[in-house]
This record gives C-alpha cells, sequence and structure tokens, in this order.
C-alpha cells in the first residue's frame, strides 16, 4: 500500500500555511497571527468551498475543547483581519457556519503573476491575458485588475509600450482594483510609482511611497521604488538609505542588485557600480536590468568590449525591447565601429514603424553618432510620448555629453514642470 505523504503547506492567493512552523506567510513574508487562529485558518482551508460549523470548528480547531460562539466568531475575525483584502473570501452564514471561497480565477490569476514576474515583454503580454480572462470571469475579483495595472505599470516604465498611451489603460484597472479592495499599501506603492515616471510629479510620488512604508515595512520593493525617486531628485544618498531598507527588508529580491548597479552609476561610483554588476549577474544571471546596468558601467570604466557582452547577453533574455538594441549600438559606435551602429540605426527605424522604440536611446545612438541635432529631436520626441527614462535625466552619466548644449536646460525644465 502506497504511503499517504503529509501536507506541509496549504497555499491560497498570496498566501502559504506553513503546517510544518505553525505560521502564515503572504509572498514569502511570515504575517502575525495568533496560533488559535493559525488552527481555524487551517481548518477553513481544509474545507475550502465547504461551510464549517460550531461543532466542525471546536472539534478541529480547539481539538474537542469547549469555547462558545463569541470565541470562534472573535478568532475567525483575527484570521479575516491577518488576510486584509482577502479576508472577504471568508464568509459567515447563519445556521451553516464559516465558509472560505477562493475565486474561480485563482489559476489564471496564479499564471498572471508568473507570467509578470519574467519581466519580459512575451511575458507581460501573456500576464496580461491572463488577468483579462480572470476579469470577465470574476468581475469582484479585485486581483485581475491589481495584476492588470501591474502589468501596464511595467510595460510603460520599462519601455516595452508607449507610456503616453498605456498609462490610461493602468489607471483604468487601478482605479477598478481600489475600488473593490480599498487603497492597500501595494496598491498605494504603484500609485506613487505611477506619479513618479508617468506624470514625473515627485513630490506626490514621495507622500505615497512614505505612506506605503509607514502602513507596510516589509514591503521591499516600495523601498526600491523609494530609491529610484531618490535617484530622480538627485538626493544620492537618501537613494543608498533607502537600498538599505530593501535590503533589509528582502536581500534576495531579484531587482536589488540591478537598483543599487544604477545608484552607484548615477552617482559616477563607476568602479563599485562595475564590482555590483559582477555580483548581480552571478546571483540573477537572467535578470535583464542588472545585466543593462553592468554593461553601462563597464562602458563608462572604458571597458566596452565588455560592456558589449552584457548588452548582447540583455538582448537575448529580452528580445524584444529595442531600447537595449539602442544602448549596444552607441556602445558600438562610441568604441569606433560605427557601421555596425548605422546598420542597428536602421534595424530600429524599421522596426519603429510598427512598434513604440523608446526615443530616449535613440538619442544616446544618434548622439554617438555624432548626430546632436537629431538626438535633440528624439528627445523632444522623448518629451512626447512620456518616455520614463526621461525620470533620470538630471542625473544620467548618459546625458553628460549633451548638457552643455542650450537645449538641455531648456528640457529638463519642461520635463520637471
Amino acid at each position: 500500500m502506497a504511503s499517504i505523504v503529509p501536507v506541509e503547506h496549504l497555499a491560497f492567493g498570496p498566501f502559504c500555511l506553513d503546517l510544518t512552523n505553525t505560521r502564515l506567510l503572504r509572498d514569502g513574508v511570515p504575517v502575525e497571527l495568533r496560533l488559535q487562529a493559525f488552527y481555524a485558518l487551517q481548518v477553513l482551508l481544509q474545507n475550502a468551498g465547504r461551510p464549517v460549523d460550531y461543532e466542525q470548528m471546536i472539534r478541529e480547531a480547539w481539538d474537542g475543547v469547549l469555547v462558545s460562539r463569541h470565541t470562534v466568531a472573535v478568532t475567525v475575525g483575527e484570521v479575516k483581519k491577518a488576510l486584509r483584502e482577502y479576508g472577504a473570501w471568508i464568509s459567515c452564514r447563519p445556521g451553516l457556519g464559516y465558509r472560505l471561497d477562493a475565486p474561480q480565477s485563482e489559476a489564471l490569476i496564479r499564471k498572471g503573476w508568473h507570467f509578470l514576474s519574467h519581466r519580459t515583454r512575451e511575458g507581460l503580454d501573456r500576464a496580461v491575458g491572463c488577468f483579462e480572462q480572470a476579469a470577465r470571469e470574476d468581475q469582484a475579483d479585485f486581483r485581475a485588475f491589481e495584476g492588470l495595472s501591474r502589468a501596464y505599470l511595467t510595460m510603460g516604465t520599462s519601455g516595452m509600450r508607449a507610456p503616453r498611451e498605456i498609462y490610461p489603460a493602468f489607471l483604468g484597472a487601478h482605479r477598478r482594483a481600489v475600488a473593490l479592495a480599498g487603497l492597500t499599501p501595494e496598491l498605494r506603492s504603484d500609485c506613487g510609482y505611477a506619479l513618479h515616471m508617468f506624470e514625473r510629479k515627485l513630490a506626490a510620488a514621495e507622500t505615497e511611497l512614505l505612506q506605503t512604508r509607514r502602513e507596510q515595512p516589509s514591503l521591499a520593493n516600495n523601498y526600491v521604488r523609494l530609491t529610484m525617486l531618490y535617484t530622480a531628485f538627485g538626493r544620492l544618498d537618501e537613494a543608498l538609505e533607502a537600498l538599505d531598507e530593501a535590503y533589509a527588508a528582502d536581500a534576495l529580491l531579484p531587482i536589488l542588485p540591478a537598483t543599487e548597479i544604477s545608484v552607484r552609476f548615477c552617482r559616477r561610483e563607476f568602479d563599485r557600480a562595475v564590482e555590483c554588476g559582477k555580483k548581480a549577474v552571478e546571483l540573477h544571471p537572467y535578470v535583464q536590468w542588472a545585466r543593462v546596468f553592468y554593461a553601462q558601467a563597464l562602458e563608462h570604466s572604458g571597458r566596452c568590449e565588455e560592456a558589449l557582452v552584457q548588452y548582447r547577453h540583455a538582448c537575448v533574455i529580452c528580445p524584444n525591447l529595442p531600447w537595449l538594441r539602442a544602448l549596444e549600438a552607441a556602445c558600438l559606435a562610441r568604441s569606433g565601429r560605427r557601421r555596425e551602429a548605422q546598420e542597428v540605426l536602421g534595424e530600429l527605424e524599421r522596426v519603429r514603424a510598427t512598434e513604440y522604440v523608446d526615443a530616449y536611446y535613440m538619442a544616446l545612438l544618434r548622439d554617438a553618432l555624432g548626430n546632436r541635432d537629431e538626438a535633440f529631436d528624439e528627445l523632444d520626441r522623448a518629451f512626447e510620448e512620456g518616455s520614463a527614462a526621461l525620470s533620470i535625466l538630471d542625473v544620467d552619466p548618459k546625458m553628460d555629453s549633451l548638457r552643455g548644449d542650450p537645449r538641455f536646460p531648456r528640457l529638463s525644465q519642461r520635463c520637471s514642470s
């Protein structure tokens, strides 16, 4: 007879009930929950989709020890509070008992977040498809709209889609998620990040991100966004402080090393950025942002051939992101390989006929090829298209060759007004 393997974890939504260590985790982070409330949640999960009456709850969660119905109600209330916006999954029906129901869209939601975690254009497109289907199946499941808004946010801030086009889609999905679940810390952080990257309202963005930090100090990604914001402000010491807080919250967050390279790069600490880059690609070899920022640090350290290797790795990891090719081509041009750079420029112009190509990086390529007027034409286009890359215009070392031009201060003023 085959032996029965004991269940050690019960997963639902973003949560995991660790039965071995009697703890509740949300996205891998422990959630404070009294032991008796843990047992009540375990019973509800083991009977998901079915009502659990008072007698069964006493028998299974209290091990037969009699307590009042009020005590059971208070304990279940603790569970709902710990689950926060997911507490609505637990209902109480008079005469039947308590019942935990995960939405039918659960599998689609999980799949959507899986694709979103790839951070590639193909992955984001697939994530949107999953979240859209989940929303059609259950209009009341806020997670479908939260996922949609996060996917749109990532597309717009990563140069995958034109920001001016994708921002309204983000706002629509985000508002629907907030209407269903309230302004959770995660949704508030998304709002702050969008204010920074799409609208360049830095003070308002800081207000939202700091409020998120007060509400949920363990949210590591929020510290990453604060780091990016302070970098854009030019408050680079504060950027490092926020980065330290991010490491304290989640030292293995994949985007963290890439963020540190970017901060060191903007501080002109190129050698330090190179050292961070080495560690980043060892720890997270498939995070394209780490490869890109590492390449930039190498290039500004005079190590162009090594930089080209990293740019090409990034292009392999994320092949449908044209601005990566623009950075590679700019490096080729600065290395004296103008013909190859011109060929890439021609390819990107053909791509631009049907796809979004972030003009900020096209400006860098045209400037590297000696076309200063064309570079500023591209920067004007980047402004009109709402390029998220403009958020670091004033601190980006890649723009140093353009800063002395009288057109640059005017562009900077437009971006900050």
